[in-house]
């Protein structure tokens, strides 16, 4: 592997993950002046799924438009029907207010959501009511009903579309939009220099956080200041087996990259691999560089895998369930359905282990059973172990890692 780093020391202990996540909330770092993250691209002015909304509502006042017009054409001209429904309008027999009522939603929908670009729901909430109000009491106190087909749909027809915006705008609109920019900021934080990686507080540089460094068949140290921890019960003590078997099944893999099969790669260098492990089948293996410390990507991958719903999109969940030991964890995550719900949303409890040498920093895992997240009938139980991450620092460029990740 890069560097000439033997995988085979690997076994020194971490400090205990639950205090590194502590004091990681708490004592959050500036970056080195030799850190370099890749600035992020210039922000989009109106975003893909606020763009497409507004495409939504331009498309409720033209079909109700469109429905308008038919109905116009049914009995007379159209000119003598606007001159009945629009100049000597009256409540219970036109359709005309139904058409100024989708007018209605588009001024308002398109100043506030495609001019101003609000971020707020208040304005759609106050369209929605207005049309459900008006529509209820059209159809209760006009003739409508009796006239022809039209008295049904426009009424119905403009009743659910202005839902469908509602429902568009909260539950995608808002939501996505606010994950992206919970992204952009972290990446605008991580290329600033002065910034802090996650949160915007001034702190020292010092107060960079790095594991320190272990030798193999040190566990019977603890941190000097009480953040060790040991597993205690024999359910504990299968657990950290479990994690030191999957560790020692990703040091092999390590161990023999002459071994690996070339399968593909990209145009940035990205390479795929492939290798058969006996009693375990074919890995693959992804092998890529990364323009940012290792350093960065173990803190906010491996000691944060709660956050990894926001930046992984086939994950909708990730949680902790237990903290075993200073090395040993024990997570809960669902795979998102694909396919249309071909593939069905799958479920993983994994004991993973943490371990770190040099500039390297290494996380294997595998399934197992936890009394708190018994199989659901939501989800398909996978057996299968989660994907294992391996980060290893650029020993002449401190501003770059490369990652490899079996599954």
């Amino acid at each position: 592997m890069p560097g000439g780093v033997d995988y085979g020391e690997f076994g020194g202990s971490l400090p205990a993950i639950a205090s590194l996540n502590a004091s990681y909330s708490t004592t959050v770092s500036l970056p080195s002046p030799h850190y370099l993250v890749v600035p992020p691209g210039e922000k989009k002015v109106i975003s893909d799924v606020r763009r497409t909304f507004c495409l939504f509502v331009t498309f409720d006042l033209l079909f109700i438009s469109l429905l308008w017009i038919i109905e116009l054409n049914i009995k007379n001209s159209i000119w003598q029907s606007l001159e009945l429904e629009v100049v000597n309008y009256n409540f219970q027999s036109s359709f005309f207010d139904i058409f100024l009522l989708a007018l209605f939603r588009f001024l308002c929908l398109q100043l506030a959501y495609a001019a101003l670009r609000l971020r707020h729901w208040w304005v759609i909430a106050i369209t929605t009511l207005v049309t459900s109000s008006f529509l209820v009491a059209k159809v209760i106190l006009s003739n409508l009903l009796s006239q022809n087909a039209f008295g049904y749909v426009l009424p119905i027809t403009s009743f659910v579309v202005a839902w469908l915006e509602t429902w568009f705008l909260d539950f995608k609109v808002l939501s996505i939009e606010a994950g992206d920019e919970r992204a952009y900021l972290a990446a605008v934080n991580a290329a600033s220099e002065r910034a802090p990686m996650i949160y915007p507080r001034a702190v020292s540089e010092g107060q960079f956080y790095s594991p320190p460094e272990s030798l193999a068949g040190s566990e019977e140290d603890l941190d000097e200041e009480g953040l060790g921890r040991r597993a205690v019960s024999p359910q504990e003590k299968a657990l950290v087996r479990q994690g030191k078997e999957a560790m020692a099944v990703v040091e092999q893999i390590l161990a023999q990259e002459e071994n690996w099969t070339f399968e593909k790669n990209n145009d940035v260098g990205d390479s795929v691999y492939t290798l058969e492990i006996p009693f375990h089948g074919k890995t693959f293996i992804l092998k890529a560089f990364m323009q940012c410390p290792a350093e960065l990507v173990y803190q906010e991958v491996i000691l944060q895998p709660e956050k990894m719903a926001q930046w992984n999109k086939t994950v909708s969940g990730c949680q902790i369930l237990q903290r075993v030991d200073d090395n040993t964890l024990v997570s809960y995550d669902i795979s998102s359905g694909a396919a249309g719900g071909v593939v069905s949303a799958r479920d993983f409890v994994n004991v993973r282990r943490v371990e770190r040498k040099r500039d390297c920093y290494i996380s294997a895992g595998m399934a197992t059973d936890h009394d708190a997240k018994p199989p659901h009938s939501r989800y398909v139980r996978s057996g299968l172990a989660s994907r294992q991450p391996h980060f290893t620092g650029n020993n002449t460029d401190s501003r770059s890692c490369q990652p490899d990740r079996s599954c």
